[in-house]
């Protein structure tokens, strides 16, 4: 038996490769990489495998995503188990925050997958899309990440933007028909999953296996920069929808948001700028 492992150099900061491979040390038989990026096939590459071998995926959210496209859908036969070695890892703490569980059986949660569509563009996506704030973190994150190989502090630039930089919109949010303004909107999230932004729980309800399919869109609007910023770490525990006077949680199929003015927006951790709506199909 042995194992294949696909790995995303460009995961967890460019050390994807160095990461992937302390997935060795809890595996038993012969170890082989092959770079995901350069795969042309994905589909026919798994086929390929032998059914006695193991196909492993070490990588982050962003791996992750990628392998849900290029499948386009499609889940395959082979078993793939998945081995988190992302920056975040959102997907991992929402499924299976044990650290114990290194290696998790993938293709369940590649099936029915939610679509989103970003300037004429359609794709799946695994956890979420940030809009607002959190995209706009991304945004900056990714300057900072080119600038330099420190460490990048997203709780940081949040704080930051709450406070200077990030300006809220007046958002149009429309769930299954139905049509909400929002005005002084911070973010306006929709999830498959509970987690973003490495750790933010901010549709803690959210079941990305529930049966009926709905994602989960939350909107933070209508207070100051003060109040705002006291109530943001919440998020992290999910604790800010307690808070009902400035967020409102919507579940539906089919959601559009749209801002009066363009922002960053994120798509498991990889950042579209300049977007004034997205729209998820579910």
């Amino acid at each position: 038996m042995k194992n294949l492992i696909l790995y995303n150099p460009y995961a967890n900061n460019g050390r994807g490769l160095q990461t992937a491979k302390e997935a060795e040390k809890l595996l038993t038989g012969e170890n082989s990489f092959e770079d995901i990026t350069k795969i042309k096939d994905i589909a026919s590459f798994i086929e390929s495998v032998p059914e006695e071998d193991k196909l492993i995926l070490a990588g982050g959210d962003g791996t992750i995503n990628h392998l849900a496209n290029d499948l386009n859908g499609s889940v395959p036969k082979k078993e793939i188990l998945y081995y988190a070695a992302g920056t975040g890892n959102d997907f991992k703490a929402d499924i299976s925050p044990s650290e114990s569980e290194k290696f998790i059986s993938l293709n369940r949660y590649l099936s029915d997958l939610p679509t989103v569509t970003v300037n004429g563009k359609t794709s799946f996506f695994i956890n979420g899309i940030g809009y607002g704030i959190d995209g706009y973190c991304c945004e900056v994150g990714d300057r900072l990440r080119a600038a330099s190989d420190k460490p990048v502090n997203y709780a940081a630039i949040a704080i930051k933007g709450l406070l200077f930089h990030f300006k809220p919109r007046t958002a149009t949010v429309i769930v299954d028909g139905t049509e909400k303004v929002f005005k002084h909107v911070w973010l306006a999230p929709t999830m498959k999953g509970r987690f973003y932004g490495g750790g933010m729980m901010v549709a803690p309800a959210q079941n990305r296996l529930e049966k009926s399919g709905d994602v989960t869109t939350v909107i933070m609007y209508g207070s100051g920069k003060l109040k705002t910023l006291m109530v943001f770490p919440n998020i992290f525990k999910g604790k800010h929808v307690d808070h009902k006077e400035m967020v409102e949680v919507i579940t539906g199929h089919s959601v559009t948001v749209r801002f009066d003015s363009p922002c960053a927006l994120q798509i498991d951790g990889e950042t579209v700028l300049n977007v004034s709506e997205y729209t998820v199909k579910a």
